[in-house]
């Protein structure tokens, strides 16, 4: 007997179609990929039964291997063996300096500002280390799932800025995924335990993870996840932990001599071995022998507790300043989420609870919650659920804003605006016959462009002179979902446009992305005093400008030589204000010049007029008026 299937008109006949899409953790130290089967998200496993992936590539004679296969030769072929990369990307070589991390690499520096690791396989990229493992994790999927993916939500640090992002983008392009869309991290945490959950208000979600730290403090209100400020520190995390015990071991030992790169990674294993050992116990027999080396003792968990305590203390400092940011009081945080394989970290979990008077949640598996809030996006963007109201409204986590005369930044997004967001602003010109302007992109809180951070540079070119001031050119900045950033410029007279896609091959360094914040409010003062003193200063220039080419056309007609020298004094007076640091002074030498000049400027009023209307009567223009 044959079996009809039946539809409804317009509607496919395939029944419970189900596009397939998948959320990715992709992690520091461990990464996740997970997926909505039969209306739950959950993480998908190997073929061993493991969920989690460790985030290490080892570049082997007979080929790639990834995960615990090449973390079984991180001791013996270090140098070929990445662990951690996601604290490279995006990074510029000038910026390895600055990453904590005793790196066992050897680095190639080209005339390309990105950094590559010397393997035997040759020269790679950070963005081709985290390519090998989103290729993993994408196989790992197709296996499981029976079939090709429509595309993949990955999870990003909510502090990653544009570079960091652009990098991720492109080592999921290598990996051939479909990225439906870069989520924040916490946000995805957000996902997965409102949807639980159902509740309504104001959630902290404290992420710790192997390399990277993020704190957010989210509204969450009939389906709309709302961002209200993020904090954090993208080079901090359990790897830190590690460090510090593995020092600590080394400082025990009694050895003078600079560990091998293998010694390294034997302590930095042991170490974490022992952290973990110390959740549960409270004391753990800690044995090291390599080569020459050879060290056994105990470690307890409150001589752990006080060498990442001030770790720790770090990551409290940066909730304190995201709940300033959101004008949100402790008192008002409904729950706190833990999130990341750090904040199984007793120490962690207690001080995170004593700071914001509360026990944290951690109902969900903290290596797991960000994968599963990244899958149940993935499902809604696939078009599983055309009828989800659910919202998110991420932020950015700097203003963005553009080059002014005198080195002004101007803001035009700022800080902890939802995104995506497209703002535009009016501009013009500062000389007549202007024919271009240069559009300078910086990034930052501060008032003066040296004191932020240069994102691009464009021109826009080629339309018709006016006379200062009446060019109008829109620029326009627009902030997607993923958090990169275009920007355009159009002057509207003509419709020459000239645009530029930010896509810098570089990242923030840790301490920029901290000083940038901190400078902002410790120099909000003398920035204000600094921005009123530049605007004077272009004032006073533009006024100079303007009245020496006044005086070129009919000074020596329409002025006496008594007048000519008031006027001249008043300008000499001017330009010496200008090279002070006072504002006051300069806007008032300013009006002096002004008030020398008022006759001067009445009669060339009166001799503008006189020669528009000659040869033409008073009644030509009253009958114009009139029609």
């Amino acid at each position: 007997m044959a079996l009809l299937q039946i539809s409804e008109p317009g509607q496919t006949t395939a029944p419970h179609q189900h596009k397939l899409a998948v959320g990715i953790d992709l992690g520091t130290t461990n990464s996740l990929v997970a997926s909505v089967r039969s209306g739950e998200a959950q993480t998908l496993a190997d073929i061993n039964g493991d969920h989690i992936l460790p985030s290490v590539v080892r570049y082997a004679e007979q080929g790639i291997e990834v995960g615990q296969a090449a973390i079984e030769h991180a001791v013996i072929d270090p140098s070929n063996t990445i662990v951690s990369i996601k604290r490279l990307m995006g990074r510029a070589a000038t910026d390895l300096k600055s990453l904590r991390q005793s790196s066992p690499y050897e680095f190639s520096i080209s005339e390309s500002v990105v950094p590559k690791i010397k393997t035997r396989a040759g020269d790679v990229s950070a963005v081709e280390v985290s390519s090998e493992i989103l290729k993993s994790l994408k196989t790992r999927a197709i296996e499981t799932l029976g079939d090709e993916l429509v595309g993949a939500v990955i999870t990003v640090p909510a502090y990653f800025d544009d570079a960091q992002r652009q990098a991720t983008k492109d080592a999921a392009r290598l990996a051939e995924l479909n990225v439906l869309r870069l989520l924040n991290e916490p946000t995805a945490a957000a996902v997965a335990y409102g949807l639980d959950t159902g509740q309504e208000g104001v959630i902290a979600i404290y992420d710790l993870g192997g390399g990277t730290f993020d704190v957010s403090i989210l509204r969450l209100k009939q389906g709309v996840f709302e961002v209200l400020a993020t904090g954090g520190d993208s080079a901090l995390g359990g790897d830190d932990f590690d460090h510090a015990i593995a020092d600590w071991m080394l400082q025990q030992s009694g050895c003078k001599k600079i560990p091998t790169p293998s010694l390294v990674r034997l302590l930095m294993r042991e170490a974490r071995s022992a952290k973990e050992q110390l959740a549960s116990v409270t004391e753990v027999n800690v044995k090291v022998e390599l080569d020459d080396f050879a060290w056994q003792g105990e470690l307890t968990r409150s001589q752990m507790q006080a060498l990442i305590e001030p770790l720790i203390k770090k990551t409290i400092m940066a909730c304190r300043r995201s709940l300033r940011d959101a004008d949100v009081a402790v008192e008002d945080v409904l729950e706190v989420v833990m999130v990341g394989g750090s904040t199984r970290t007793l120490a962690v979990r207690e001080m995170v609870g004593e700071f914001f008077r509360r026990e944290p949640l951690v109902s969900i598996d903290p290596d797991k919650v960000v994968a599963i809030g990244a899958a149940l996006q993935a499902d809604v963007l696939a078009g599983n659920k055309p009828d989800d109201e659910m919202l998110l409204l991420d932020v950015i986590p700097l203003s963005l804003g553009i080059e002014t005369m005198g080195g002004l930044a101007e803001k035009i997004i700022y800080r902890n605006t939802p995104i995506p967001v497209a703002k535009a602003q009016d501009f013009t010109t500062y000389k007549d016959g202007q024919t271009a302007m240069a559009v300078h992109v910086v990034q930052g809180e501060r008032e003066l462009v040296d004191d932020c951070r240069s994102l691009a540079r464009f021109d826009l070119r080629g339309f018709p002179p006016h006379v200062a001031g009446a060019a109008r050119i829109r620029v326009t900045y627009q902030v997607d979902a993923d958090g990169l950033l275009t920007v355009s410029a159009c002057e509207e007279n003509s419709g020459v446009e000239a645009s530029v896609d930010v896509k810098p091959s570089y990242g923030l360094t840790d301490s920029e992305i901290e000083t940038m914040l901190r400078d902002s409010m410790d120099h909000a003062e003398d920035d204000m005093h600094s921005r009123m003193l530049r605007e004077q200063q272009v004032e006073a220039d533009r006024v100079v400008e303007a009245l020496d080419a006044a005086l070129q056309v009919d000074g020596d007609e329409l002025l006496s030589e008594d007048e000519k020298a008031n006027i001249a004094q008043a300008r000499n007076q001017l330009i010496e204000a200008k090279a002070g640091d006072d504002s006051e002074i300069i806007k008032a030498a300013i009006k002096q010049v002004e008030d020398a000049c008022a006759d001067y400027v009445a009669r060339r009023m009166n001799s503008n007029i006189r020669n528009a209307m000659q040869g033409h009567s008073v009644e030509e223009y009253a009958g114009n008026e009139q029609e």
